[in-house]
């Protein structure tokens, strides 16, 4: 509920499950929400069996596919469409989940709480969705002001619900997040508000995610016998690529043979992979504006693996990076190279990508797709199946898609709806005691 540890730093199990061959080809042929149940209840015990497949199938309900995470077979990849819920974006699949466990969680201890989280595109609108009218929470979303697609940001502003407060800052997505995590930081401030976070920093949203890694491989398990799959992740924030890091720990040694970390011109993720380097540098903005982010706010949780389960050397060093923007973590190269590949893309590329791969097989990607998949050519192996994850459907940035494929998209009829309609949002600087005074002034209290 917390989200952020009191110390600032992002909770984590003790403890990762281990799943065995037998558990693991078991799970063969079950629903999404059934694999969904067999892998959380794994990680939850305070919530009665009954209860979480209940909000596992209601947070289900609204996607438009009978699989929720459908794996398409283009060429010699496989897609998995992650943009079947009611954004059409892969943060459904982990928001839709979270937002009804808050609010069973709030009912049954009679409570109330204040969401507040920072968004660089999708995160801001799923997490409203998830939460939109929700008695006992009100949710406060930051986003960076005009540095989004306008299909993102009307998809937050469009949504009227009294418990909606969107809010742009005159700054970037690293910006609103440092804010984010300085105000949970103030321990009398969180406490005092019930302050609860829907950022990936949520251990929940992590373990959401983690489940549709293990359907992709029971599928491909099931159609390619004793084949590894391989994950291509276009990913800014570290959340996406990070559970499918707890994923392979979770299954049998060879089910996932590779995690490939596709990034754009925002490329710190991808420099450390490659080098070493994890150093601060000007965001720059892209066609894939959901992935331009500099400070990746679940970086910290690969270290602690990183770092041998040791909190404290986590602690030195995040504290080292707050200081300095820079950490050398070169010595650890070995152990990186073997839990990553990379590649970063540029826009170019990234046009490219989309305009060949629709000419190739009549499929439309979407621009942080087409970073995975342009990151997926240049990682292929023979006889490894490759999965790219499409985390957004293509008409949420239609100005870089129709670019590149020579046509007009068809808006959704989900997104047509919202476009003419009117937004209701405030513009404000990203100043913390600005924000918080805010809060002050909107939030749930007792």
């Amino acid at each position: 509920m917390s989200g952020l540890a009191e110390d600032g730093g992002l909770l984590l199990p003790r403890a990762i499950p281990r799943i065995d061959k037998e558990t693991f080809d078991s799970w063969q042929g079950l629903t999404y929400q059934k694999l969904a149940f067999q892998i959380m209840s794994r990680f939850i015990d305070d919530i009665p069996v009954s209860d979480l497949k209940g909000l596992i199938n209601k947070s289900y309900e609204s996607f438009d596919h009978h699989d929720v995470a459908p794996l398409i077979h283009r060429g010699d990849l496989h897609i998995l469409e992650l943009f079947h819920g009611p954004t059409l974006a892969f943060k459904d699949i982990a928001l839709q989940f979270l937002g009804n466990l808050f609010d069973y969680l709030l009912k049954k201890n009679d409570s109330y709480m204040n969401i507040l989280g920072a968004t660089s595109g999708d995160t801001g609108s799923a997490a409203i969705y998830g939460v939109r009218g929700k008695k006992r929470i009100k949710i406060f979303i930051l986003h960076p002001h005009k540095r989004i697609s306008p299909v993102q940001e009307k998809q937050m502003t469009t949504v009227v619900d009294d418990n909606v407060f969107n809010i742009a800052i005159n700054g970037t997505f690293d910006d609103g997040q440092e804010i984010v995590k300085e105000i949970f930081g103030d321990i009398e401030f969180k406490r005092a508000h019930r302050l609860g976070a829907i950022n990936s920093i949520n251990w929940a949203r992590i373990l959401a995610q983690v489940v549709y890694y293990v359907h992709c491989c029971l599928h491909i398990a099931a159609h390619e016998k004793d084949s590894a799959s391989a994950f291509s992740v276009p990913t800014g924030n570290f959340g996406d690529i990070f559970a499918g890091f707890i994923a392979r720990r979770m299954l049998p040694e060879g089910i996932i043979s590779k995690l490939i970390l596709a990034t754009n011109a925002n490329d710190i993720l991808s420099r450390f992979v490659a080098t070493g380097d994890y150093s601060l540098k000007k965001v720059v903005r892209t066609s894939s504006p959901s992935m331009d982010i500099q400070a990746a706010s679940n970086f910290e949780r690969y270290l602690y693996y990183l770092f041998d389960k040791e909190p404290d050397r986590v602690k030195e060093a995040m504290q080292t990076f707050k200081t300095t923007g820079s950490l050398d973590l070169s010595d650890y190269m070995g152990h990186i190279k073997r839990d990553f590949l990379t590649t970063s893309i540029s826009d170019k590329e990234v046009v490219d990508t989309i305009a060949s791969f629709y000419k190739k097989h009549e499929y439309v990607l979407d621009p942080h797709t087409a970073v995975g998949v342009h990151a997926a050519m240049n990682h292929r192996t023979q006889g490894v199946p490759m999965i790219c994850l499409a985390t957004a459907h293509p008409a949420k940035f239609g100005e870089t898609v129709e670019k590149a494929i020579g046509r007009p998209l068809t808006l959704p009829p989900v997104l047509a709806d919202i476009m003419g309609r009117e937004g209701r949002c405030v513009v404000m600087d990203a100043d913390q005691q600005e924000i918080m005074s805010y809060l002050n002034k909107h939030a749930i209290k007792e």
